[in-house]
């Protein structure tokens, strides 16, 4: 059994070495990651491992997806697209260019699915899809747009209730080894490797995913990674999180709800505190 003393240790060694910062990711999450880590290269406790991580860089890289697992689908939950579809992409009709950032991308499947629907609302060629994840390996796949004709197999209960009438051949191009996403769409995104927990970023954007990434963040880490992103929308965006993804009473007066069920949430454009602070003055 894995101690949190040992995992936390683990972490500021890691930050110290690598730069990268684990330190209030959810602990439980943690230490489920390095079990299974630990597991896979059948080492006896945590000494090995200390060892490895911290002597080899290659070794390091390639642990990040046994560390942290990445969830994401193909129109995974499909009543939050046909919200974005039929209620918040309307209100960019009118925008010269709608900027969109999909934080912890992994694989690339939900930003694809995203210029799907931004191409069936006639929104594609003025969209500009920025997808960044701290995966080398996720990236590299998502950068592909190739994926298993298994994985599509998966996929194709939630994309069939969002396109009852339409097939996956409209979208991708299948080969004998599996199905790429069709050129159309990957040139419309950009993908970097980012790490969203050291809070930088140059550019604004009009939405911004970050579906099931926070669900390894303790509450600190939650409350400003969403200080973060409210700072990195434009006024209006809409920020949209993933069903198990809950948002802290300390960054609730950021954002106004525009759908709880889908977790969908719009840029407040004065927050509650500060409107409170200006009556104060005022009055």
């Amino acid at each position: 059994m894995i101690s949190e003393e040992e995992v936390k240790s683990l972490m500021i060694a890691m930050k110290k070495r690598y730069g990268l910062d684990f330190t209030n990711y959810e602990t439980k999450s943690l230490n489920r990651g390095i079990t299974r880590l630990m597991s896979k290269h059948k080492m006896n406790g945590m000494i090995d491992l200390w060892g490895r991580i911290l002597k080899d860089d290659d070794f390091f890289m390639s642990s990040i997806d046994d560390l942290l697992v990445n969830l994401t689908e193909l129109f995974r939950n499909p009543d939050a697209w046909m919200m974005i579809r039929d209620e918040v992409l309307p209100t960019f009709k009118r925008a010269n260019e709608i900027n969109i950032w999909h934080a912890g991308c992994s694989t690339g499947e939900e930003i694809y699915t995203m210029a799907i629907v931004l191409e069936e609302s006639n929104m594609l060629f003025k969209s500009s899809m920025m997808a960044t994840d701290l995966s080398q390996t996720a990236l590299r796949k998502a950068k592909s747009g190739i994926y298993s004709k298994a994985s599509l197999k998966n996929y194709l209960k939630p994309f069939m209730k969002f396109f009852p009438d339409r097939s996956m051949e409209d979208y991708f191009d299948f080969g004998e080894n599996g199905a790429c996403i069709k050129p159309r769409y990957t040139k419309k995104v950009t993908f970097e490797r980012h790490n969203l927990v050291e809070l930088k970023m140059e550019k604004k954007f009009d939405i911004i995913f970050c579906r099931n990434v926070m669900i390894y963040f303790d509450s600190e880490l939650k409350s400003r990674i969403l200080n973060f992103l409210n700072g990195c929308l434009n006024d209006g965006g809409y920020l949209i999180l993933g069903y198990y993804d809950t948002m802290p009473n300390e960054s609730i007066d950021l954002f106004d709800i525009h759908n709880n069920s889908t977790r969908i949430y719009k840029k407040r454009l004065t927050p509650i505190k500060e409107r409170y602070e200006q009556e104060s003055v005022n009055s």
